[in-house]
């Protein structure tokens, strides 16, 4: 029974290791089941040695005392399976465990597999995240990693100058480097449960180096812009919402969503985390004298910010659409819906802060989390790591450090410094992915 106790503590020094993201993963016997399908015992005691930051294999292969070459051809087979992500940039090649989200949830759902037992793990993946505590580490803070894309022809003509590219879908499209398309992950794990909607599934559009990555390990099909333009244009005539990565530069990702499957918006729905998706710079507006009730637009919200309010007078009944503007995120949706102009879209009164990069987002995220003696500190085998993590982990607790952190200006030189720091702790792949 010895190998069967030492096997499961390689499991759970792996759920640790992956809770220390700054999008954790709390302990659970059933994240444990999912980690035991995913991960072999010598897999897990290996995923849980690699750094969260893109690492080189020269590198990697030093730290972990294996020979390159057999590191390369296990890292590759499990890069294949989703599991660690790899980076190519100038003929180097680097790796990074994959977190649960996004992650390694969706690098197993974005394609069909015979290799896994698919049914077993939607019911796992379902039934860990219908844990509040995992959904509450996941979205926690202001942060988020996916943000609302409005829909552009939904923004009145004087606007279409205040929209910026890194808003656009189509912009985002258009310049990325490469483009690549998989199964939505949300609703193909849905399906094995019945419980999918009938909306389209060859939707998930990963960009840039996130699309070369997928493509070269078979998560994703290459696709042309045109292409791609063509599966945007599908899926806002389906009434599927947009959601991209949560960034300004190099955009990893745009899914298509609908508001029945999608986790994000599940969160939104069933916890009441309101900003598990960063809304767009818009909201939407009822216009009074056109607006006669229909309630199409309630219907197709995927938030459900939109009722339908009645009144009679004189024996007439008059409907119209009221909107709850804490759950409205600005994707438009409704906008195309509505055949009587009843519904425009304005800007709102405070532009939401959306990070420049990678390394501003992840920061900006470890700070909001309590994690940023993580970030800064990750290699946890070193007492210099282990100690210096703790005096962090102490003071970004403290209320002085939170006092400070509310000055903006204070705020701003520091997240500066730190995105520095952890661009330098990335090395020369920082290029590719900030």
């Amino acid at each position: 029974m010895g190998h069967i106790v030492n096997q499961d503590h390689k499991y759970h020094l792996l759920q640790q290791r992956l809770d220390r993201n700054v999008i954790g993963a709390p302990e659970s016997p059933t994240f444990t089941k999912i980690l035991k399908l995913l991960f072999s015992p010598e897999e897990a005691e290996l995923a849980r040695r690699i750094p969260g930051q893109p690492t080189s294999l020269d590198v990697l292969s030093r730290k972990l005392d294996i020979p390159a070459d057999k590191l390369d051809e296990k890292m590759t087979e499990m890069a294949q399976r989703g599991l660690v992500m790899d980076l190519e940039h100038k003929g180097q090649r680097y790796f990074t465990l994959s977190p649960v989200v996004i992650g390694f949830f969706e690098f197993t759902f974005m394609r069909a597999r015979d290799d896994l037992p698919m049914a077993e793990l939607a019911r796992l993946f379902e039934e860990y995240s219908q844990d509040d505590r995992f959904d509450r580490s996941v979205f926690q803070g202001q942060t988020q990693v996916g943000r609302r894309l409005v829909r552009e022809e939904a923004l009145p003509e004087e606007a279409h100058t205040e929209i910026l590219d890194w808003e656009r879908a189509s912009c985002i499209i258009q310049t990325a480097s490469s483009i690549g398309v998989s199964l939505c992950p949300c609703r193909h794990e849905l399906s094995h449960l019945g419980k999918a909607c009938d909306k389209l599934q060859l939707n998930c559009l990963s960009l840039n180096y996130a699309a070369d990555t997928l493509i070269r390990n078979g998560i994703a099909q290459p696709l042309t812009i045109d292409e791609a333009m063509r599966i945007l244009e599908q899926c806002k005539e389906a009434g599927l919402a947009q959601t991209g990565d949560n960034v300004q530069r190099k955009v990893t990702y745009i899914c298509n969503c609908c508001g029945c499957c999608c986790g994000m918006v599940r969160a939104i729905k069933t916890y009441n985390i309101h900003n598990a998706i960063v809304s767009s710079n818009w909201i939407m507006e009822v216009d009074l004298t056109k607006c006669n009730g229909c309630s199409k637009c309630a219907k197709a919200c995927p938030t459900e910010a939109i009722e339908i309010a009645e009144e009679r007078k004189g024996g007439k009944k008059r409907r119209w659409a009221v909107l709850d503007e804490t759950l409205c995120l600005g994707c438009g949706v409704c906008y195309s819906t509505c055949k009587f102009g009843g519904i425009t879209m304005k800007p709102r009164p405070q532009r939401v802060l959306t990070p420049e990069t990678l390394f501003d987002r992840e920061v900006l995220m470890a700070i909001e989390r309590g994690k940023l003696a993580n970030l800064l500190f990750p290699e946890r085998e070193k007492l210099s790591h282990r100690a210096l993590g703790r005096v962090i982990g102490v003071l970004e607790k403290s209320p002085p450090f939170k006092a400070a952190m509310a000055i903006k200006p204070l705020r701003s030189a520091f997240l500066n410094t730190l995105v520095k720091e952890a661009k330098r702790q990335t090395g020369e792949i920082s290029e590719v992915i900030g």
